[in-house]
């Protein structure tokens, strides 16, 4: 064991009362009074305990619609809080980044509707916030709800990637539009910045145009670190060109595996190290005192996510009414489009096909999240096996109840990981990148 590399971990949240689990915010140990689920002193919490646990990062998912594509209406998204309400996670990373000193902290902004400049400011701010610890999950828009909110048609995926890419090249060209030594701060000959260290981009391309400079002085990680989470082969595409991590939701470690060396080439033909791009499979713990124990928790959680629930997320997340079809539909036999991308969270561990029943139910309890259920002890057993077929590099945790999960998790199976050297005693460096580069 002791010549394995680390693993690195990742805290999954979402500013709203759900994260990956339907179940959430009707669990009775999630605290949900007084809307706690709105308030920065929730996260401030997070941010510490996921810090004592040594984690790379805390990580918030972000939308900006209320699904009505299940049935065509807003009222089962509203009634199952799928992924409603939800608020603009993006100021927390500085509540969060004000009592802590270390963890990163990510969020996701789509530059789907907005321009370069914009997010390349707010996020070398952050950067300069939070002392180098900034990490932006760069998508794009998928959901027909999202471009309506904007006044605009949802845009075929090719368009959305294409963009996408100018979109992160226009920023890299922003944020280096500032040496590093420019601000010079003479007060004897009155000079504060060098000009002839920064310069304009005159960028003009096919979807975006900046003059430049940036009005932002050049932060700790020149720019923030680039997270991805795309399936499709152009957000592959896109991951392997510009992102430090990726965040993967893949159930069965075998496909894991193929999806992580899919990733791994790619870089490679980037001109990358493949190891500068870390992926983090997505993984729901419930960790009992016993084995009996961990399995009522999970076998409580999941009864309490409702079926239609679960086919409203999972509808949301296709952008395809499920209702359409029947719930003994075998999900991995249909051939239409929009079902492509989630194909392998259609399977069971075995690789046999669930029905849409069996799919639409586990989205709604983890988003095809595999759960690990156990004692700690056995949790580290999963993790460690998992990594072992799927070959890296960690894991995007995600509770099913908050506070609480979170906290067990860092006060029990933390200390066993460590305990058979599977994860680092305490961070060697203080950037974002150099949590992700940490593999000793």
């Amino acid at each position: 064991m002791s010549g394995k590399k680390k693993i690195h971990l990742a805290q999954f949240l979402v500013h709203g009362p759900t994260y990956h689990s339907l179940a959430m915010w009707r669990h009775p140990q999630s605290d949900m009074t007084q809307d706690n689920w709105s308030k920065p002193a929730l996260y401030q919490h997070i941010a510490r305990t996921c810090e004592r646990g040594k984690f790379d990062m805390v990580f918030f998912a972000d939308l900006n619609y209320i699904s009505d594509t299940f049935r065509g209406s807003l009222e089962p998204a509203l009634r199952y809080a799928v992924q409603a309400p939800e608020h603009d996670p993006v100021p927390l990373l500085s509540w969060m980044g004000a009592v802590t000193s270390h963890i990163g902290l990510g969020a996701t902004f789509s530059v789907s509707h907005q321009h370069p400049f914009y997010l390349a400011r707010l996020w070398s701010t952050i950067d300069h916030l939070t002392g180098g610890r900034a990490a932006w999950n760069v998508v794009t828009s998928i959901n027909h709800n999202q471009a309506a909110n904007y006044g605009q048609e949802r845009e075929a995926t090719d368009m959305r990637y294409e963009k996408a890419d100018e979109f992160i090249a226009v920023c890299q060209k922003l944020w280096n539009s500032w040496d590093a030594d420019a601000v010079v701060m003479d007060r004897e000959n009155a000079v504060f910045v060098d000009a002839a260290k920064v310069r304009r981009i005159d960028y003009e391309g096919r979807f975006y145009s900046s003059r430049g400079p940036l009005n932002v002085t050049r932060s700790p990680q020149n720019g923030p670190a680039i997270l991805q989470a795309g399936t499709s082969p152009k957000g592959k595409a896109l991951a392997a060109k510009y992102a430090d991590a990726i965040f993967a939701i893949q159930p069965r470690p075998e496909d894991a595996a193929a999806y992580r060396a899919d990733i791994r080439s790619r870089v490679d033909a980037n001109g990358r190290d493949p190891d500068c791009c870390k992926t983090l499979f997505g993984m729901q713990p419930i960790i009992g005192a016993s084995e009996a124990e961990a399995r009522e928790k999970q076998e409580y959680h999941n009864s309490l996510v409702p079926l239609d629930g679960g086919l409203a997320i999972l509808s949301a997340h296709l952008d395809f009414d499920l209702s359409a079809l029947s719930l003994d539909d075998q999900m991995a036999a249909r051939d239409e489009p929009e079902l492509q991308r989630m194909k392998t969270r259609f399977a069971k561990p075995s690789g046999e096909s669930m029905t849409l029943r069996e799919v639409a139910q586990r989205h709604g309890q983890s988003v095809g999240l595999p759960q690990f259920v156990g004692t700690p002890q056995s949790i580290a057993d999963q993790m460690e096996a998992f990594i072992d077929i799927a070959g890296g590099d960690g894991f995007m945790l995600s509770p099913i109840y908050c506070p609480g999960a979170i906290e067990e998790f860092v006060d029990l199976v933390v200390p066993e990981l460590q305990r058979r050297n599977l994860f680092r005693a305490d961070y060697s460096g203080v950037t974002q990148r150099d949590h992700l580069m940490q593999d000793d």
